[in-house]
């Protein structure tokens, strides 16, 4: 009797330490995704801002920081199907930004990571933005998501918006039933939060997959009343530092549930900021561009992987990754299989999570579109961008107001941006072999995903989900 008693005590230590070791653990692990909307490169403290973001922070401190990760395109549907689908946006014919009504929207044939996720017994949920189309046969509960609730679209296509009042009332969404229409913005990010954190608890007891995804700092900025005037810096600012609480949030019922040492969690923006709205918009941390372009404040985003046990403290990972390699990433973790018939763009980054000793980016290029122009082709440390028009702000916008904006047109250009991060000197003349081999791997993807100028059809294009009349 006393050594099965010494024996019980023994297992009741040991349980919750093999619970939460994922060497040891039968189950695959917890992801969760943290997706900002229009959220800077230079917007968070571990970027170089001054706006306090201490549990962003804390992730980078604890987890892996990435320095050259990328959203797929500087706009936000596509950026959202690309992270979802791990493709192009090109690829699955989502491009820019959905409106209210659209006749279009994400293919039902398309595989999406809760989908994937599922196949090995996942629970999903999706808290806060969609933007893949608005129609019935789009929305996330259609496409391998368990739970919703948020917005459809932009929390800007809405009858307050200071230069369009045709949009109609803005629907938040209880799965497929809209359960208010024009809901107080400045409660979203809690709301969602709230959401968030109940799936968590909900589901501790089996694998799940949390795709969190604010619509701030996205205009029109909405600070919670205990966030408004908090960070001294304005608005903006007072809405990144509610995010950061979001996230600790996240932190802290994870680890009150033993599960942080069995979560990946990924925390990132769907683009750039939006430059245009001035001091309602984010900063691009001395990067040229802006949403909406092609160059690096448009596309290069923040971000951030946190895995105790898994991914090692303070680590910096300097190779080019992506929204796109979630999908790839987060299969091979959860020991899932990709969808064997389709070409998926992405690539795993679990030897750079790992930081396994050599490991590379898993693509030799980033190709990086406007709605259907090739613009531009990043591989190691070059960037070549081919000729195309791009916005230009004249004057920024104040207090949810936008400027005014003007097109200007680049030619062919490369940039080293080892040595010059904000695409300033043009070094195509120096280099032409490295323009040559950029220009062959552009040349590669126009043959599969076409081009708009000068038109060219795509040889692997997959249909775009289209709305029943």
């Amino acid at each position: 009797m006393a050594l099965r008693i010494f024996l019980l005590g023994i297992l009741a230590v040991l349980a919750p330490a093999c619970r939460r070791n994922p060497a040891v653990q039968s189950r695959p692990p917890n992801i969760v995704v943290i997706f900002c909307d229009d959220l800077g490169y230079g917007d968070v403290g571990c970027f170089g801002s001054p706006i306090p973001t201490p549990h962003i922070d804390q992730l980078a401190r604890e987890g892996m920081r990435f320095t050259q990760f990328y959203a797929a395109q500087a706009v936000c549907s596509a950026s959202r199907a690309a992270l979802l689908t791990g493709c192009y946006p090109g690829r699955i014919g989502i491009q820019g930004a959905l409106g209210p009504g659209s006749p279009v929207g994400l293919h039902r044939d398309e595989s999406t990571i809760a989908q994937v996720l599922k196949t090995r017994g996942y629970a999903t949920a999706i808290q806060g933005k969609w933007h893949l189309g608005d129609a019935p046969e789009f929305l996330p509960t259609r496409h391998g998501f368990d739970e919703w609730f948020g917005l459809p679209y932009s929390n800007d296509m809405w009858p307050n918006h200071p230069t369009n009042k045709k949009y109609p009332p803005l629907p938040l969404y209880d799965g497929e039933r809209v359960v208010e229409l024009m809901p107080d913005q400045s409660q979203l990010t809690r709301r969602y939060t709230e959401k968030a954190t109940s799936f968590i608890r909900r589901h501790a007891d089996r694998p799940f997959f949390l795709y969190l995804a604010h619509n701030m700092p996205h205009v029109p900025i909405f600070p919670s009343k205990d966030f408004a005037g908090r960070t001294g810096l304005g608005p903006y600012a007072d809405v990144v530092a509610e995010l950061d609480w979001s996230v600790g949030e996240v932190l802290r019922t994870l680890r009150e549930n033993h599960l942080d040492r069995d979560t990946l969690v990924v925390f990132t923006s769907d683009n750039g900021p939006w430059s245009v709205y001035g001091n309602h918009a984010g900063s691009t941390g001395g990067l040229r561009g802006t949403k909406g372009t092609s160059f690096e404040g448009g596309v290069r985003v923040p971000a951030v992987a946190w895995w105790p046990g898994q991914i090692a403290p303070g680590s910096v990972c300097r190779e080019v990754a992506g929204t796109i390699d979630l999908l790839p990433s987060v299969a091979a973790i959860a020991g899932a299989s990709l969808p064997p018939d389709r070409a998926i763009d992405g690539g795993d980054l679990g030897p750079l999570l790992r930081g396994v000793p050599g490991a590379r980016s898993p693509r030799e290029a980033q190709f990086i579109y406007w709605i259907s122009h090739l613009d531009a082709v990043r591989s190691g440390r070059w960037k070549l961008h081919f000729p195309h028009p791009f916005l230009s702000i004249v004057q920024a916008g104040k207090d949810g107001t936008p400027g005014t904006t003007t097109t200007h047109q680049t030619g062919l250009a490369l940039y080293d941006l080892e040595a010059d991060p904000a695409e300033s000197l043009d070094v195509a003349a120096l280099n032409p072999d490295v323009v040559g081999r950029l220009s062959a791997l552009g040349e590669r993807m126009r043959s599969e995903l076409g081009d708009s100028s000068p038109i060219r059809s795509g040889s692997q294009l997959r249909p775009v989900g289209k709305s029943s009349p």
